[in-house]
């Protein structure tokens, strides 16, 4: 049946290579468009790589041309978690779009997968599109309402797809197949506007004229949609419900994570795409029919997992009741069905006998420059030269294909010094057809291999350059902003007050003072004390750090903690002073200038299959101007793994070698060794250099003669372990080293750098990041860059969190077995290791497997590794030993067993070992079945599935390295300082004694303080104006470091345009934070105002300016006088708030400008 399926095709188009299919999908739309209806065509590719590869192709073959992707979901069939949210917005709004008809031709890209799955019919998605337009009148319950019932979920604040919230007469909310979340202000009944607004600021941009609401899910919410569920529930599975936690959260009205698997019980029927598209005609990639076999035997394999249902038994996991397959996806059947009189169409890059139907496109693959790369005697470049103008002496176009913009540049300036002269940038395929005989065309088209027509030749960069790992980027969540949720405080979190110490925070308290409500922070201390912080004040709290139960709580009013902090601040002068004197005598030694040679230099550059990131980019300069500021280097670079710190070390590796010095590479693992040596070796292939390694993997007889050659300099560059520093060892003309992975080695060794490093330029790598605000710190004090911009949009790697489920698991494991992959399997403690392995021999007994953990010896670790590496076992099961070190390109699946237990970091690290080549990854991070998880450990979770697009390492670090980290910048003692005073403080406190030591300033950095002002009117962001209390927090901690009026002002606009009209207390709130900075500025410590005037306290009984205080009170005619104990007293009959509060600024800031004029004087 099936063979009569895979052979049927109505017209077949050969010769048509991938790249070349884009166009001959353009044509097709073209073929099938008549005057009375547009042309509609349905492209089904093999999978979700060449669904993407073709939505971009088709921009530049036919940019008017509108493409509807419909991607399959990226969960496999009866799994445990739903479909990522973007991808079932991308597929309503394909579905909507046709639900709705369609009036221009237009092309679905979908894939195999796809296609044979069934979706929810056109009447549910038709009900369910609600259009607005501003000035129509809503009933705004039943708006709220009717979200619920399409997907939506309520949160505090809208961050992602399918988010709503509201908050009185407004209403955010994120419409899938929208950039951008949209605002609706209501007035009554009446919807006065809508505009779109950033996710990230919460500001709105522009009006929308028209908002168009589909659902947010394929599957339908509301009694009714519950109804139908339990009812079709029990006809399939009968009356058992109990157990079925599936059951029992959908009959509550809850949501069921995963719930999309049992899609045909929440719809009367469903239907498929075809259903939607009408008529249309179909194409089908080159070895669809394969997938598509191979899909059906996916579907039955899973469902029989699923009806055996041995997990439940043996792992404790809920059952799982899968529906018949026939009701969810396509059979055999059904498919010829469905294909039955549409018409159809193939596409293969072969040619055929020509015949009825058989339409020839005679492409072929293009020239690949392998040989030449390969070859040392010949330059890539001439031979791309040299193949254009033969292209073009044939009287054919030729084009060059980059894949980004920056890497055109790159390519049109080589090709340029190699003799390519007349050359334009084009940005469509009608560009290229226009262009001058003999003129080479420039576009950024991703295609993965160039392919030659009888008019045209596509040479893609990677035909030229070898494998380019460069994916489109997404726009990045900017890691700061998730992290800023998680780091915000949360009940129970130890906080230090500047003042009192360490304490634990209790919650917001709105407290009466002078008979008016204000907001304060309950803070517990010692002994149950309690310590009411008002919030204009909450800059004096930091967050401690982790809280790992050894931190001792301070007692109210004690003198312990002032006595730890003044110790503190002690040897932190003395180690700022330490760092500035080690960065004076640097200034002071001379090194050679290393400047990189022009031309070589480029085409080195160009050899690196990765396009840089902004941040590497900006690493390598400084590097490069290090080596040619005729000063040593001594520069640190820091990024997570695999953010390529290696490329920032061989570049400067290159300048060194080249200009005739030796470089030796150190490293803290024969492994690493060895895996540098390749790298080294791989980027410097056909230059006149002589590349060695050093450790133990390299026999005597050979390590003698690499001792030799450096010696005598024959040796240009040497890699090799800590052996390097051994006194035995001469360089002849050392001229750079670089550390990696300084983190790792010793005292002695670290000292044996220093006395190498007085006149020799260093360079040191480090994978633990160091917190931003102590790279500040340390500014000028030792060059730091940062790496924290993740390589070519690591999305490849697929985040899933489940409870522990070993039917996704064993499909895991086979998946990247099959496809020639191996796995990581990590699991947090030794004693897991047994049970895990014992799943592993059951469930794939066909697969080898590795044990690596920390009781193995080094020598048996470095065996299991290297043999791993070599491919020899398909799962390495090991602890998170495995976090830091190898790259094994080949590995590109990794599973977390109680993911739960680990740190947020150690599961960052973690999943930074995948995803490191052209292929998908994926991670699977489990959790225990049917055990609820502590709230620390869902949070942390949560926080790594919305760190996808990452750098976040960092920022990551230093939320979760609150701790260990700033050890290893200053010295191992620290960490001990850092717990006295947590993190957040000790941070600041480094940073002023660092800025004062450079100021000259050697007196005592001033300690943080902050005014506190008391006027009796209620000062607070009222819970029914902002509801969630972390959000109320958050604007809080915002709200204490803005000082100036317009920035003050700049805030209050964007809480009207997030929450609505301010209420009055706000309003207060922001004069009091408006007086609070002009406080400061006069050195007022305490305001006390009421109907008849104000008491104002000085900080430390000092004034700036005793000359123009002492005219004030004269000018004031007996209004203000100062008391004894130097409290200025102020007389005015303020009975009304907004008149207490006029005069109050007026006092206040004539306080302020008297002081600034005595702070200039002096």
């Amino acid at each position: 049946m099936a063979e009569v399926v895979g052979e049927r095709a109505d017209l077949i188009f050969t010769g048509v290579p991938e790249g070349l299919d884009a166009l001959v999908l353009a044509r097709l739309v073209e073929e099938a468009t008549r005057a009375d209806k547009p042309g509609v065509l349905v492209h089904v590719a093999r999978d979700d790589r060449r669904l993407e590869a073709l939505e971009g192709q088709l921009k530049f073959f036919a940019p008017k041309l509108r493409v509807a992707p419909f991607p399959a979901w990226d969960t496999v069939p009866y799994d445990r978690v739903g479909p990522n949210a973007e991808i079932v917005a991308k597929r309503i709004t394909a579905l909507s779009r046709f639900a709705l008809g369609t009036k221009e031709p237009i092309v679905v890209l979908t894939t195999v997968n796809a296609v044979l799955q069934r979706v929810p019919p056109k009447a549910y998605v038709r009900n369910a599109m609600k259009s607005f337009t501003p000035g129509q009148r809503v009933d705004l319950d039943k708006l709220v309402q009717s979200l619920s019932l399409a997907g939506y979920t309520r949160t505090g604040t809208v961050m992602e797809q399918g988010e709503m919230a509201v908050r009185g007469g407004i209403v955010d909310l994120f419409p899938p197949g929208r950039l951008n979340p949209i605002r609706l202000d209501f007035f009554g009944d009446t919807l006065e506007s809508i505009k779109t607004f950033d996710a990230e600021t919460q500001r709105t941009s522009k009006a929308v004229k028209k908002l168009v609401l589909m659902p947010v899910s394929e599957v339908a919410f509301g009694e009714a949609a519950v109804a139908l569920f339990r009812s079709r529930y029990v006809e399939l599975f009968g009356g058992a419900t109990g157990d079925d936690p599936l059951y029992e959260a959908i009959s509550a009205g809850h949501r069921y994570a995963g719930e999309e698997h049992w899609l045909p019980l929440f719809h009367e029927t469903l239907e498929t795409l075809f259903d939607y598209v009408g008529d249309a005609p179909v194409s089908f990639d080159h070895l669809a029919d394969e997938a598509v076999s191979h899909r059906f035997d996916q579907i039955n394999e899973h469902y029989l997992a699923r009806t055996e249902g041995l997990e439940a038994e043996r792992f404790g996991a809920p059952p799982y009741k899968p529906v018949p397959p026939q009701q969810m996806f396509l059979d055999k059947a059904a498919w010829t069905k469905v294909l039955h009189g549409r018409k159809i169409v193939r596409l293969t890059p072969f040619e055929m006998a020509e015949g009825e139907g058989v339409r020839p496109w005679r492409g072929k693959g293009g020239r690949s420059f392998a040989p030449e790369r390969q070859n040392p005697d010949a330059n890539v470049f001439d031979a791309v030269v040299g193949h254009v103008k033969q292209i073009q002496a044939n009287h054919r176009r030729a084009l060059i294909a980059a894949w980004t913009p920056g890497a055109r540049e790159r390519l049109s300036s080589l090709l340029a010094d190699h003799g390519l002269k007349s050359v334009a940038k084009v940005e469509g395929y009608t560009d290229a057809l226009a262009l001058e005989p003999g003129v080479t065309g420039l576009a950024v088209l991703g295609i993965e291999q160039g392919f030659e027509t009888p008019e045209l030749a596509v040479i893609a960069e990677q035909d030229i350059l070898g494998d380019r790992l460069v994916r489109p980027r997404r726009k990045a969540k900017r890691a700061a902003d998730v992290l800023t949720e998680a780091t915000s405080l949360s009940v129970g979190d130890l906080v230090v007050h500047a003042d009192h110490g360490i304490g634990r925070f209790a919650g917001l308290k709105t407290i009466t003072a002078l008979g008016a409500p204000h907001d304060c922070l309950e803070l517990k201390y010692h002994g149950g004390d309690t310590l009411y912080l008002p919030v204009e004040n909450i800059e004096l709290l930091s967050r401690y750090g982790s809280d790992d139960g050894s931190a001792q709580l301070d007692r109210l009013g004690g003198v312990a903690w002032q006595s730890r902090k003044a110790k503190l601040k002690k040897r932190l002068r003395e180690m700022a002073g330490e760092l500035i004197k080690i960065a004076a005598l640097r200034q002071l030694r001379e090194a050679p200038v290393l400047a990189p040679p022009t031309g070589a230099y480029d085409e080195f550059v160009a050899a690196f299959p990765y396009e840089e990131t902004e941040d590497q980019a900006a690493s390598i300069e400084a590097v490069l101007e290090d080596l040619q500021a005729g000063r040593p280097m001594d520069r640190l670079v820091c990024g997570d793994v695999g953010f390529g710190k290696t490329e920032v070390a061989l570049r400067a590796a290159f300048v060194a070698a080249m200009n005739g010095l030796q470089v030796a590479i150190v490293v803290p693992t024969t492994l690493l060794a060895r895996q540098h040596t390749q790298t080294v070796r791989e980027r410097f292939k056909g230059l006149p250099l002589k590349i060695a390694q050093a450790s133990r993997f390299v026999a005597p007889k050979e390590l003698a003669e690499v001792k030799e050659g450096i010696k005598n300099g024959t040796v240009d560059i040497v890699i090799g372990t800590h052996a390097l520093l051994g006194k035995q060892i001469d360089f002849q003309r050392l001229g750079l080293i670089v550390i990696d992975e300084e983190q790792h080695f010793g005292v002695t060794h670290k000292e044996r750098l220093k006395q190498l490093r007085e006149d020799v330029h260093v360079l040191t790598l480090s994978a633990t990041p160091i917190p931003r605000t102590l790279q500040l710190a340390l500014t000028g004090v030792r060059e730091l860059s940062l790496i924290t911009t993740p390589p070519v949009d690591r999305l490849a790697v697929r985040t899933y969190i489940s409870p522990f489920d070993p039917v996704v698991l064993t499909d895991a494991l086979k998946r990247e077995r099959d496809r020639g992959g191996q796995t990581y399997y990590v699991a947090p403690h030794i004693s897991d290791l047994d049970s895990v392995a014992e799943f592993l021999a059951e469930a794939v007994p066909h697969l080898k497997v590795a044990r690596a953990h920390g009781q193995l010896s080094p020598g048996e670790l470095e065996d299991v590794m290297t043999a791993f590496y070599e491919g020899k076992y398909d799962v390495l099961l090991s602890t998170a030993i495995v976090e830091s070190g190898l790259d094994v390109p080949n590995a590109n699946t990794l599973i977390v067993h109680r993911a739960d237990m680990f740190g947020l970091a150690a599961l960052y690290q973690l999943r930074g070992r995948v995803g490191r080549s052209k292929r998908r990854a994926y991670a699977y991070f489990t959790t225990p079945p049917g055990k609820a998880l502590t709230e620390g450990a869902s949070r942390r979770l949560k926080v790594l599935q919305s760190l996808d697009t990452l750098g976040a390492g960092f920022s990551l670090a230093s939320h979760d390295l609150d701790i260990r980290g700033a050890g290893n910048l200053l010295g191992e003692e620290q960490s001990g300082h850092i717990r006295e005073v947590g993190f957040e403080l000790y941070q600041s406190m480094l940073e002023e004694a660092v800025a004062a030591m450079k100021g000259g300033d050697l007196d005592d950095a001033a300690d943080k303080w902050s005014p506190e002002i008391a006027i009796g009117v209620s000062v607070l962001i009222p819970e029914s104006y902002v509801t969630d209390l972390q959000l109320r927090l958050g604007l809080y901690r915002r709200l204490s470091s803005l000082e100036t009026r317009a920035e003050i002002d700049a805030f209050a606009a964007e809480l009207v345009d997030r929450f609505g009209e301010l209420p009055a207390e706000v309003d207060h709130l922001l004069d009091v934070m408006e007086i609070k900075g002009l406080c400061r500025a006069a050195g007022i410590a305490r305001v006390d105002a009421g109907p008849k005037g104000a008491v104002v306290t000085f900080h430390r009984n000092l004034f700036a300016n005793a000359q123009g205080l002492a005219t004030f009170l004269q000018l004031s005619r007996g209004q203000a006088r100062l008391q004894p104990d130097h409290k200025l007293v102020f007389k005015g009959a303020w009975d009304q708030a907004d008149v207490r509060f006029k005069g109050v600024r007026q006092l206040v800031s004539a306080l302020a400008n008297i002081a600034a004029k005595g702070t200039e004087a002096a």
